[in-house]
């Protein structure tokens, strides 16, 4: 166990000092949000914290107070120790990833145990973001104690989410093809996208087989339209033909296999290929990340070459476009963050941040290679001395491959918590791929970003291969 020890008053000399060191996350700022009711936008809005004149999110400025409470009450004087008053001065803002060193110094001692402590913050740079003064009764007598264990803390923060849908929401509904929806699970999601005015689902399948289900798991979809057809080839040929023809916006998987679903859309015959390569991307909804964040491509290239990545890259540079994001962050994802001449995915991320520079992809800005560390967490890429324009910041993670990818998304979903939404790009038409682990939730996300990506502005073009 930690031993809290304190520093009695008549211990205490003029200029004996203390600091701790803390790194401000986003987990830290939301944090605090729920602690204190804090819920200014500047702080936990993205969007509206770029138009600030901070340019971006920023901790609390009470966060740093904490600090030099904590400070304090367990280091200088320490346990035993009465707070009296604090005067703190906010000089520069803390953003997510700086590193702030808190000092306090004895600047005065006083009649009855009281003593000034001089206190500063200053960030990673040496720049003085908080001073002022704090007075404290001094503890009498010394005092040796076992710092309690604190609890493991988790909570899921889904406002991310909760944005997606609403500006889903604030665009005219769409008809989009269920295809094949034979499973319950499909019929429930497809029932409560309608009711929350995300879409007009058509369901495409064995209409005397769906009507079973639904009845067998109480489910009301005498409201929905049904297309009837004989089986999972044909619902996905069928429904491949209502987006071709504009009677559907897009499509959405339902209880057939990937590899059918797409090998309809795919087809000559079924129109709807372009001069890109289809990709598919998740939208990861993080606490412990300050903005929505795209990783590519987890489940349609399993070996990409360069060709493929590139629209991979750009498939996602455009999709960030019509999320309002207007120039995003990819960090092109490797094992290590050099070139190295024995690893494929190195020489993939530089001739792509090179095909950038040279505008052959467009609109975004391109780093790599870049390990995932250093890809995600702003100190990780201080520590390997890493430029800033993406490392620490990206918006989109693209992945070596989609063995890569998957595992990574897993992860994420499984034991981190995270929320992750899909959908594959490139079609003429966005398409909507669910799994049958997918809570409801992450069903409506998916939905909402076919929504946003249907009203999305055609890229200029596009053309049958």
């Amino acid at each position: 166990m930690a031993l809290l020890e304190n520093r009695p008053f008549d211990d205490l000399a003029i200029g004996d000092s203390a600091t701790l060191s803390r790194t401000l996350s986003p987990r830290e700022i939301k944090l605090y949000a729920v602690m204190s009711g804090d819920i200014n936008p500047a702080h936990l809005d993205p969007a509206y914290a770029e138009q600030t004149r901070f340019e971006g999110v920023v901790g609390h400025g009470m966060w740093l107070g904490a600090l030099v409470s904590n400070l304090i009450g367990t280091r200088l004087p320490g346990p035993g120790t009465v707070y009296l008053s604090q005067d703190l001065h906010f000089l520069a803002p803390v953003k997510p990833g700086d590193t702030v060193e808190v000092r306090v110094e004895v600047a005065e001692k006083q009649a009855n145990r009281r003593v000034v402590l001089r206190c500063e913050c200053r960030n990673q740079t040496g720049l003085a973001v908080a001073e002022g003064s704090a007075v404290v009764i001094a503890p009498a007598e010394k005092m040796h104690r076992e710092a309690p264990e604190l609890p493991d803390i988790e909570f899921r923060d889904h406002a991310g989410y909760d944005r997606l849908i609403r500006a889903a929401k604030s665009y005219p509904t769409l008809p989009i093809a269920l295809v094949h929806p034979c499973s319950a699970v499909v019929l429930e999601g497809a029932l409560q996208a309608a009711a929350e005015d995300l879409m007009r689902p058509v369901l495409v399948g064995p209409a005397e087989r769906i009507r079973k289900i639904a009845d067998g798991a109480h489910l009301d979809i005498s409201s929905l339209q049904i297309i009837d057809t004989a089986h999972s080839h044909a619902s996905a040929e069928r429904a491949a033909a209502l987006a071709r023809d504009g009677e559907v916006a897009t499509l959405m998987k339902g209880s057939l296999h990937t590899d059918e679903f797409l090998r309809a859309v795919i087809a000559r015959e079924a129109g709807l290929r372009t001069d890109r390569r289809m990709s598919h991307i998740y939208l990861v909804s993080s606490p412990d990340y300050p903005k929505p964040l795209m990783v590519t491509d987890c489940a349609i290239n399993v070996a990409p070459d360069l060709a493929t990545k590139v629209d991979i890259c750009q498939n996602a540079i455009d999709f960030a476009h019509g999320l309002g994001i207007g120039e995003p962050k990819v960090a092109i994802l490797a094992a290590v963050e050099k070139v190295n001449l024995h690893m494929q995915a190195t020489l993939d991320a530089a001739a792509l941040c090179k095909m950038a520079d040279r505008r052959q992809i467009k609109g975004g800005v391109l780093d790599g290679p870049l390990a995932f560390d250093n890809a995600i967490d702003p100190e990780a890429a201080r520590i390997k001395g890493l430029p800033d324009k993406v490392a620490g910041q990206p918006d989109i993670l693209l992945v070596p491959d989609l063995e890569a990818g998957n595992i990574l998304v897993k992860q994420m979903t499984f034991m981190s918590d995270d929320d992750a939404a899909g959908l594959v790009l490139g079609a003429r038409v966005p398409l909507i791929l669910t799994s049958r682990a997918d809570s409801l939730r992450t069903r409506l996300a998916s939905v909402a970003l076919a929504v946003v990506a249907c009203h999305m502005r055609p890229r200029k073009g596009d053309g049958d291969h």
